[in-house]
């Protein structure tokens, strides 16, 4: 039997997270703009810390990578959770092999104004954009989570920029 510490033994796990598909009125997703890969943009999204729900980690996610303060609602909540994997190369004793997420949707009740990019370490620009458009702008080893996010999002009928 080859024994393995728990450093090596991480990157082999899925790290349990939440996300948020945020819309404005106009029915655009806020994406955000990584600071670490120009022109890739994604939702707020990250793992949860010991004993947090997943509606409060994508509550917290927000409010940390948007600088989004008041308090959203879900207007609708994922029914299973979606996974990604990260290339090797990404894949760290904190990232584990990828993530499982529970995801979220918010209507977005502020201005454009309260949105600061909180702490600014993951990200470096934010826009509203229609779904598809983020679909094709994010990294593509989460490419087929966003795709099923915009099914998902057809099939709860809510009214989507085109």
């Amino acid at each position: 039997i080859n024994a393995r510490t728990k450093e090596e033994a991480a990157p082999q796990t899925f790290r349990a997270g939440a996300g948020a598909v945020i819309l404005d009125s106009d029915g655009r997703v806020l994406a955000l703009e990584r600071r670490d890969n120009r022109n890739s943009w994604q939702m707020p999204q990250g793992g949860l810390q010991p004993g947090e729900e997943p509606a409060e980690a994508a509550q917290r996610e927000i409010t940390e990578e948007t600088g989004i303060k008041c308090h959203m609602q879900p207007l609708a909540a994922l029914d299973h959770p979606l996974l990604y994997e990260l290339p090797a190369r990404h894949r760290s004793a904190k990232t584990g092999r990828g993530q499982v997420q529970y995801w979220f949707v918010f209507r977005f009740p502020g201005r454009d104004e309260d949105i600061t990019l909180g702490d600014k370490k993951e990200f470096r620009d934010w826009k509203w954009m229609p779904m598809h458009e983020l679909v094709s702008t994010v990294v593509p080893f989460k490419r087929a989570v966003y795709q099923e996010l915009a099914r998902w999002l057809d099939r709860l009928q809510i009214p989507l920029a085109k």
